[in-house]
């Protein structure tokens, strides 16, 4: 089997690298504008060249440079641009954000250089923007010979254990290919769940840094929220507080429910954010501890292994590790282009 090599265009901390690493790729290149990410990648991927630059700033012939002694193997484009202005968590949207443009820039590349396969992976909406950056997207697609496959995916319905609704492109230049099946849920086998992932790891209470494991780390609490979260049992939230404990915002109103909420340990965790270790962000306090989740253990949530480093202050690695597609969701991506190549 001819080597497949991979560039990843918005890297972050380098979920997707990971994952298709483990599909048996070979990570040539990550860019992100972030630097915590890219110092993240780098000592997760030191074979990997680096560029910590914003896409509009890349020159071609950096990524052609990097790609000459690979000329005769397969070339994959790994991208996930940035996409708060889509997401439902931003109550800010603004159409003159600059973030909505940037997969335009990622079109430069794909024109130029025409990788064999691309990967991408957004938040659901992009698709729903009459003439939006999706739809540009795939209308270059199709002007350059390539056929693709784009859906709303969840990646519970894979096996990680963890509600996460995702808009997946696959696309090829060699042919007709598919995402993956779902094997998960609906009759198929029962979801993951976040006992497997992080009961293992050792108790801390809020505040505490772990010292044997790395980003084993958990945020502060006021006295106020430890006694509002040592109230409540695993899956409960604030509709479970007394009174006294109520902030006065909540008393009359029913939504954001999630929010100062407990995990439950046999079921998928909700869609982790980068405030995934903020407990009045959502529901992201442990199952039975008096405290959120650790940064480890939202990294385990999302599949990464305990090897992985994340490099930054508490604040920039639960961004990186809320921002990251969970790695084991890109190893199944990446095992379907495996799997395609054989054809060629």
């Amino acid at each position: 089997m001819s080597k497949i090599n991979v560039v990843d265009f918005f890297c972050g901390c380098g979920g997707t690298s990971a994952g298709l690493k483990k599909a048996g790729m070979n990570i040539l290149a990550g860019i992100d504008f972030d630097k915590n990410a890219i110092a993240t990648y780098t000592k997760n991927f030191p074979e990997a060249h680096t560029f910590n630059i914003n896409i509009k700033e890349l020159d071609i012939t950096s990524i052609k440079t990097i790609l000459a002694p690979h000329k005769d193997e397969i070339l994959v484009f790994a991208a996930c641009a940035p996409c708060q202005p889509f997401s439902k968590q931003n109550r800010y949207k603004n159409s003159s954000d600059d973030r909505i443009c940037l997969l335009d820039e990622f079109h430069r590349f794909v024109t130029s250089l025409r990788p064999d396969y691309i990967l991408l992976e957004n938040v659901p909406g992009m698709q729903k923007v009459a003439e939006g950056p999706f739809t540009r997207f795939t209308q270059l697609l199709d002007e350059n010979g390539y056929t693709y496959d784009s859906e709303v995916k969840n990646v519970m319905d894979y096996g990680i254990p963890q509600s996460r609704k995702r808009l997946v492109l696959i696309a090829s230049r060699h042919g007709k290919i598919a995402l993956p099946k779902e094997r998960y849920g609906n009759g198929k086998l029962p979801y993951n769940t976040i006992r497997k992932y992080i009961e293992k790891y050792p108790v801390l209470k809020a505040g505490e840094k772990c010292e044997t494991i790395p980003n084993h780390q958990c945020a502060k609490l006021s006295p106020m929220l430890l006694q509002r979260i040592s109230v409540l049992k695993e899956g409960q939230d604030r509709r479970n507080w007394d009174d006294e404990l109520k902030l006065k915002c909540h008393k009359d109103h029913k939504g954001h429910t999630d929010v100062y909420g407990r995990l439950s340990w046999d079921k998928p965790s909700v869609t982790l954010t980068t405030k995934c270790i903020s407990l009045s962000n959502g529901r992201f306090g442990h199952p039975e501890q008096n405290r959120a989740l650790s940064v480890r253990e939202a990294a385990a949530i999302q599949t990464f292994d305990d090897d992985f480093i994340f490099c930054g202050n508490l604040g920039a690695t639960a961004k990186q590790v809320g921002n990251a597609v969970p790695v084991e969701f890109a190893r199944i991506l990446g095992v379907q282009i495996v799997q395609d190549s054989l054809k060629l």
